[in-house]
C-alpha cells in the first residue's frame, strides 16, 4: 500500500487560506458617522455571535475571528457586516432611528440602556441637534416631551419641567455631569453660559434627580454632553444669521494627534444689532476645548475648559398697550446684563477588568454677573418717580468628585457610590438707582424711564458667603430575576456657609441638610416593551440672593431679611412604560406622575413690582407625559410629545394680615402653569433629492393664569385659532460635496404671542408681557470636513 502524499498535500493546500484566516487579527476603530466621536462598548463578533469582543473607551478593538465576515453592532446604531482585513479598519456606524434602546448616561452617571432606567428621561440625539441648526438652546430643549424652555430673548430664559414656567431654582443644568453653578447660587439664566455649537447630545431627566445630582434637580435635570475628540480628523466652519441683525460665525474641529492623545475645540462668535426689539444688541463669545489621553486601554485622563463672555442690552417686558400694537420699545435705555464664566475640569478614569469603573474629577469655576436689570425697576401707579438697581454677583469654585462602581457577584448587581466637595466663596452687592418715570395719560403705565442718578450710597444688598457644599451618594442596581431590575439610591447633602451681611453688620453661619432617597423598578415585557415605577424625593434650598434681600413692607417686629426661608421639598410618585410597535417603526413612551411640594418658594408680586418671598404651604403637581416617534419609511419621520398637567396650591397663605384682601390661594392654579404643552415635528427626506431634508414643527402651549388668584388669563389666539401659544417653525437643509446650506423659518405664520405674561394680585396691577420674536428667517452655510 502506498501512502497518499498527494492527497494529503491537497488537503493542506485547501486548508491553508483558512489557517491564514484564523491567524489574522482584525484591528481598528469604530466611531459615530455623525459626530465622528469614538464609540465605546460596540460589539465585534462572528455572525453567529459565539465569539467576539467590544471596543474600549477610545473606540478601538482587536479581534481574531474564525470566519471571513465580522458583525459590528451596538445599542442605538445600525448593524454592519464587514469582510476580514489584515489592515486596521475605520468603521463609521449610522445612528438608528430615535428609539427607546438608546444609551444614556444621565440616569445613573454611567452608560446604560434607556429602558433600564426607572425614570422619565429623554435624549436629544446628535442627528436631531445637527438638523435643527439652533441659534438658541430653546429651539432644542422645546423638542423634549413635557419640557418648555421660555425664550426671554438674547439667550435669556425661563424653564418649565413638572413645574410652572419661571425662574425658580428647581431645574439643574449640567455640563458633562457637572452643575454649571454651585448649589445656592441662583441658577436662573445659567444656560447663557453654554456653548450650543459644542453640544453633542442632550439628556433630560423629568422629575427629581436629587438622589444622584443633588439639590435643585427637582422639576428635572438637563445634562449637556459636549463633543469628544473625534476618531478621524474633522473640521467645521459655518456662518448663520437672520433678517433682524443676528449673525454668528462658528467653528469646531478635532482628531487624534497620536494613538493616545485626542483633542477637540469649538465655539462661536455671535453679534446682534438693531433687532425687532429695542435695547436688544448683544455680543457673545463661546469656546469649549477638550483633550483625552489614554495611558492604557483602561485608563484615561480627560481635561476640559469652557469660556463664555456675554454682554447684552436687556429690553425687558412691555405693557399691554405696546404689546398689542407690536411696539417692541423698551421702557428703559440703561438696562444690561454682562456675564463672564470659565469652567474647567480634569478627570482620571479607570475601568477594571471585572467591569467596574472608578473616576476622580477636580473642577474649577470662575463666574461674574453684572447687571442693571429691568425686573429691578420699582414703580407705584401714577408716580413720576421710580427706582432701579445695579448688582454684581461673583463666585469661584474649587471642587472634587470621586466615584466608583463595583460589579457584585449576585443578581447581576452593581453598586455605585460617590462623594462631592464644592467650595464656592461668593459675593453679592446691589445698590439703588434713581429714575424718572414718563407716565402715560391714563397714569396706569410708564412710557419711558430715565436714569437720574446712581446711588452706591443706598445699598440694597451687600454680603459675602463662604459656601461649602458636600455630599455622599450611592445607588444599587440588582436583577433578582431576568426581567426585573430594581434600583435603590440615596444622597445626603449639606450646604453650609459662613456669612457677613454688611447691611445689618451681622455675621453668622447657616446650613441646610437633606437626605434624598429613590427607589425604582423596571420590568421587561419582551419585544421592546416594558414598565417602570419609581419614588423619588427632591429638595431645593433658598438661594443666597433671596436670603440676603431686604424684605418689602416690613411690619414692626418682623425680620429685615429672609433669614427664615426654608428649603422646598418634593415627593414624586411615578409610573410609566414604553413599547415598540409595527416592526419597530413606532415607539411610544408614557409617564404618569404626582409630585407633592412642601415649603415651595412663592414669589408674591407687590404693587410697585417688588417681590415678597415665602416658603410655606403645600402644592400639587400631577400629569401625564408622552412621546411618540414613527418612521413608516426612509422618507418620512414623525415625532410628537407633550404633557397634560395640573399645578395647584393646596394650602398656601399669602398673608396673615387682617388688612390684606387676599390671605390664601388654596385650591387655585399656580400662575404660568398651562394645562397642555406639546411639540410635534414631521420630517421628509425625498428619494429624488439625496440629502435634502424638509421639516415642519408645531409648538403648542395652552392658556395659563397670570396671577395667583386666577382672575386673569393669557388666552390669546394663535395659529389655527388655538388659545395660548401656537407657533409653526419650518426647516430645510441640503448638503453638496463638503458644504451644507440650511434655512429655518421660525414663527412662520408671524403670530403675535408672549413667552411670559404675568400680573400681581392687586386690582391696580397691569400685565407685563415678554414678547416673542415675529417671523424670523435664519439662513446659513457650513463647511464640513472629515478624513
Amino acid at each position: 500500500m502506498t501512502f497518499p502524499y498527494r492527497s494529503i498535500a491537497a488537503v493542506f493546500a485547501a486548508m491553508a487560506p483558512f489557517a491564514a484566516l484564523a491567524q489574522t487579527i482584525l484591528q481598528g476603530i469604530i466611531f459615530d458617522s455623525r459626530t465622528k466621536e469614538p464609540l465605546a462598548g460596540i460589539t465585534i463578533s462572528t455572525e453567529d455571535r459565539k465569539t467576539g469582543t467590544q471596543t474600549d473607551a477610545n473606540g478601538r478593538f482587536s479581534f481574531q475571528p474564525s470566519t471571513d465576515q465580522v458583525l459590528i453592532s451596538g445599542v442605538g446604531y445600525q448593524s454592519q457586516t464587514i469582510l476580514l482585513s489584515e489592515k486596521p479598519v475605520r468603521i463609521a456606524l449610522e445612528p438608528s432611528v430615535e428609539n427607546l434602546q438608546t444609551i444614556v448616561v444621565t440616569a445613573n452617571r454611567e452608560a446604560q440602556k434607556r429602558t433600564e432606567a426607572p425614570v422619565a428621561i429623554s435624549r436629544l440625539s446628535p442627528t436631531l441637534i445637527d438638523e435643527t441648526k439652533p441659534s438658541l438652546l430653546a429651539e432644542l430643549i422645546n423638542k423634549t416631551p413635557g419640557v418648555v424652555m421660555l425664550n426671554y430673548n438674547n439667550e435669556q430664559h425661563g424653564m418649565g419641567i413638572r413645574q410652572p414656567f419661571g425662574t425658580n431654582a428647581y431645574f439643574l443644568y449640567l455640563e458633562d455631569g457637572l452643575p454649571l453653578r454651585p448649589m445656592g447660587v441662583f441658577n436662573h439664566n445659567a444656560l447663557i453660559e453654554m456653548n450650543v455649537f459644542a453640544v453633542s447630545s442632550v439628556e433630560v431627566i423629568k422629575g427629581p434627580a436629587s438622589s444622584l445630582y443633588g439639590p435643585e434637580a427637582v422639576g428635572g435635570a438637563i445634562n449637556f454632553i459636549t463633543q469628544r475628540p473625534t476618531a478621524v480628523p474633522t473640521f467645521r466652519l459655518g456662518i448663520q444669521g437672520d433678517q433682524w441683525g443676528y449673525g454668528r460665525i462658528q467653528y469646531g474641529g478635532g482628531g487624534m494627534l497620536t494613538k493616545k492623545l485626542g483633542v477637540y475645540a469649538g465655539g462661536f462668535l455671535a453679534r446682534q444689532r438693531n433687532s425687532w426689539q429695542t435695547r436688544s444688541d448683544y455680543d457673545k463669545v463661546s469656546f469649549n476645548g477638550r483633550a483625552e489621553y489614554a495611558f492604557t486601554h483602561r485608563t484615561r485622563l480627560t481635561g476640559t475648559v469652557s469660556y463664555n463672555d456675554y454682554d447684552s442690552q436687556t429690553g425687558g417686558s412691555v405693557d399691554s398697550l405696546a404689546f398689542y400694537n407690536r411696539e417692541y420699545t423698551a421702557t428703559a435705555d440703561f438696562t444690561y446684563r454682562k456675564v463672564k464664566a470659565v469652567r474647567s475640569r480634569l478627570t482620571l478614569d479607570h475601568q477594571w477588568k471585572n467591569g467596574s469603573d472608578s473616576y476622580l474629577t477636580a473642577f474649577y469655576r470662575d463666574n461674574s454677573i453684572g447687571q442693571n436689570p429691568s425686573y429691578g425697576i420699582r414703580w407705584t401707579s401714577g408716580s413720576t418717580k421710580a427706582t432701579g438697581q445695579i448688582n454684581v454677583n461673583a463666585f469661584q469654585s474649587y471642587g472634587l468628585i470621586a466615584q466608583h462602581s463595583q460589579r457584585l457577584p449576585f443578581w447581576q448587581s452593581k453598586l455605585l457610590a460617590g462623594v462631592l466637595l464644592d467650595v464656592s466663596p461668593t459675593t453679592y452687592r446691589a445698590y439703588q438707582i434713581d429714575l424718572e418715570a414718563q407716565v402715560r395719560p391714563d397714569k396706569k403705565s410708564v412710557e419711558r424711564y430715565r436714569l437720574v442718578k446712581e446711588r452706591p450710597d443706598l445699598p440694597l444688598a451687600d454680603y459675602r458667603a463662604g459656601m461649602v457644599n458636600s455630599a455622599v451618594y450611592a445607588q444599587l442596581d440588582v436583577n433578582p430575576v431576568p426581567a426585573l431590575r430594581v434600583s435603590l439610591g440615596g444622597r445626603y447633602d449639606q450646604m453650609a456657609f459662613d456669612y457677613d451681611n454688611y447691611l445689618d453688620q451681622s455675621s453668622g453661619r447657616k446650613g441646610y441638610r437633606q437626605l434624598t432617597p429613590k427607589v425604582g423598578v423596571t420590568y421587561d415585557l419582551g419585544r421592546d416593551r416594558g414598565l417602570y415605577a419609581n419614588y423619588s424625593r427632591g429638595f431645593s434650598p433658598p438661594g443666597l440672593t433671596w436670603i440676603f434681600t431686604k424684605r418689602v413692607n416690613v411690619q414692626p417686629g418682623e425680620p429685615l431679611f429672609y433669614y427664615n426661608l426654608q428649603p422646598a421639598y418634593f415627593n414624586n410618585y411615578e409610573i410609566g412604560g414604553w413599547a415598540s410597535l409595527l416592526d419597530r417603526k413606532l415607539y411610544i413612551d408614557v409617564a404618569l406622575y404626582r409630585m407633592d411640594g412642601r415649603n415651595e418658594l412663592l414669589n408674591i408680586r407687590q404693587p410697585d413690582n417688588s417681590t415678597d418671598y415665602q416658603s410655606a404651604g403645600q402644592t400639587l403637581h400631577r400629569g401625564v407625559e408622552y412621546s411618540l416617534t414613527y418612521r413608516p419609511s426612509s422618507q418620512w419621520f414623525l415625532r410628537f410629545g407633550g404633557t397634560n398637567a395640573v399645578h395647584r396650591f393646596v394650602d398656601f397663605a399669602l398673608s396673615t394680615r387682617t388688612s390684606d384682601a387676599v390671605k390664601n390661594v388654596n385650591g387655585f392654579d399656580m400662575p404660568q402653569a398651562p394645562r397642555w404643552v406639546a411639540n410635534t415635528e414631521l420630517t421628509y427626506r425625498p428619494r429624488w433629492a439625496k440629502g435634502l431634508r424638509l421639516s415642519a414643527e408645531w409648538q403648542r402651549i395652552s392658556s395659563w393664569y397670570q396671577n395667583q388668584i386666577n382672575t386673569v388669563s393669557y388666552n390669546d389666539r394663535g395659529a389655527f385659532g388655538a388659545r395660548g401659544v401656537s407657533v409653526v417653525n419650518l426647516r430645510a437643509g441640503y448638503p453638496f460635496r463638503r458644504f451644507e446650506v440650511f434655512a429655518n423659518l421660525l414663527n412662520a405664520t408671524d403670530e403675535l404671542y408672549a413667552t411670559s405674561a404675568t400680573r400681581g394680585n392687586s386690582p391696580t396691577d397691569r400685565t407685563t408681557f415678554t414678547p416673542a420674536a415675529p417671523r424670523t428667517l435664519v439662513g446659513g452655510i457650513q463647511y464640513n470636513f472629515s478624513n
